[in-house]
């Protein structure tokens, strides 16, 4: 392959070097900022034998080569331009200069929540073990594995010790993941964070039932005011602002403070003011807020039953499109960890049915594709990515480009949820939102059959639609 040419194609695609603000480049893609993403030729680039696909998100346009060949497109361009290499945390501040509030809101939650899945996700999927060993009627009529082979209740008590343990001190990830967004100190968010979970305190997971009972409730008296001495256990929203209130007060503090006292006074005054603050007025309001959102979301999805399903799946992909889809994160995060109440996360579920969805309408197309060689190989790779989970060359590499495929996804996505919600369907645990997700539902109420037939259903009928659509489209053309 001549990368130079390659590169010199693709610059020229893009509207040349001075329509870049910003290059960068990640494993498989090229991540640009651009003055004006409207004068791109997005059918020369698609056209390209390089180029795999493209998208536009977070104030970048990413151009897909993929692992190998893209640092070989990017030396050229560097070359070409003669502009130098950007980091990825530079291209993406240079991008959200190119973002509307809310955009710039979403892809906040983004920065916050993509850095803690992992721990999440660890959690989650013990969870899932846990489930396994403890959920009856599994391997045997009405009893547990464990009710079983007691030799295994050690592991099931030592693995539930594991899984809670990211969501009982959410709080702490999220500290330090916040702070470090905002500005601050990862380490002082992660402190707070522990102030918040700190074993003293009445548990949040018991403070509804105190109330709920009449109990009395621990406090301090201080200055006239009652703060109640209650913990943030699996709580994300309190976190989030009281992170936002640590970060600002630090910085304003490291302005004023002078050098000599800086190390000793600013942390000791930030966590200081912060968590009286946060014990005071924040963590209850936002602690209200939290309990509103969650039990909101679970009451639409209850009551909305298939149909509330099918207007959520039919809306996945697009929401997808937009980015939106990050600000779910912090919402999942909540559902996930007041599972006890609120039976888990429905967003994972029809997330699955979307992924799934978009994956059979690839893998449509590349059945129906016949001459474009570069655009089959694309849809059969990117089919069975997004039926394990990873879906963006699926939807932006081939069902976008060709359309009639992304309709027949989101209309499988949208009857496959509606199927899901009507059995109520939910996840215990973040994980893969494909065919590996299983273990990230709930066993209980028959939950795996129903996730099974859930993608099933929505496999058959965004491949059936894709194909119906495509003869549609055909016949079409041979009219005209």
């Amino acid at each position: 392959m001549n990368y130079k040419k390659s590169a010199e194609e693709l610059l020229s695609a893009i509207g040349g070097e001075d329509n870049v603000d910003a290059m960068a480049h990640c494993a498989t893609r090229l991540r640009l900022v651009l003055k004006d993403e409207s004068i791109v030729d997005e059918k020369v680039l698609n056209d390209m034998d390089v180029v795999k696909g493209t998208f536009s998100t977070g104030g970048q346009y990413q151009i897909i080569i993929g692992s190998g060949t893209v640092n070989k497109v990017f030396n050229e361009l560097e070359k070409i331009t003669g502009k130098e290499a950007s980091t990825t945390s530079e291209v993406k501040a240079q991008g959200n200069k190119h973002m509307n509030p809310f955009q710039r809101f979403v892809k906040m939650l983004s920065d916050i929540f993509v850095p803690i899945i992992p721990a999440i996700v660890a959690g989650g999927l013990l969870m899932g073990i846990n489930n396994i060993l403890t959920a009856p009627s599994i391997f045997y009529d009405g009893q547990s594995l464990i009710e079983v082979h007691n030799q295994f209740k050690g592991l099931a008590d030592m693995i539930n010790v594991f899984a809670n343990a990211p969501f009982t001190l959410l709080p702490i990830l999220i500290g330090f993941s916040a702070a470090k967004r905002f500005g601050g100190n990862a380490f002082l968010g992660a402190a707070l964070g522990m102030i918040l979970v700190h074993p003293d305190l009445m548990s949040a997971y018991d403070y509804p039932k105190a109330v709920e009972a009449g109990k009395a409730i621990p406090h301090w008296n201080l200055f006239g005011l009652d703060i109640n001495q209650v913990g943030y256990q699996g709580q994300v929203l309190p976190m989030l602002v009281a992170a936002y209130i640590l970060a600002t007060i630090e910085k304003a503090l490291r302005k004023v403070v002078p050098t000599v006292l800086d190390n000793l006074l600013t942390p000791l005054l930030s966590i200081l003011v912060t968590a009286f603050i946060t014990f005071s007025f924040v963590g209850p309001i936002t602690r209200t807020l939290g309990y509103w959102l969650s039990d909101g979301l679970t009451w639409l999805y209850e009551f909305g039953g298939a149909i509330g399903g099918l207007i959520f799946g039919l809306l996945y992909a697009p929401i997808v499109i937009t980015g939106m889809h990050h600000s779910f994160i912090a919402i999942e995060t909540q559902l996930i960890a007041d599972s006890a109440s609120t039976g888990g996360s429905f967003i994972f579920p029809i997330a699955t049915m979307s992924n799934i969805a978009q994956g059979a309408a690839a893998l449509a197309a590349f059945f129906i594709v016949k001459e474009n060689k570069k655009l089959k190989g694309v849809a059969s790779a990117a089919g069975i990515s997004a039926l394990l989970g990873i879906t963006e060359p699926a939807m932006f590499g081939v069902n976008l480009k060709l359309r009639y495929p992304f309709i027949g996804a989101i209309v499988g996505s949208g009857v496959g949820a509606a199927y899901i919600s009507f059995f109520k369907v939910k996840a215990i645990a973040l994980g893969t939102a494909g065919i590996p997700g299983f273990i990230s539902i709930s066993g209980q109420d028959n939950g795996w059959l129903h996730y099974g037939i859930g993608m099933l259903i929505a496999f058959i009928v965004a491949f059936g639609l894709t194909y119906g659509l495509s003869y549609k489209k055909s016949n079409k053309a041979i009219s005209k």
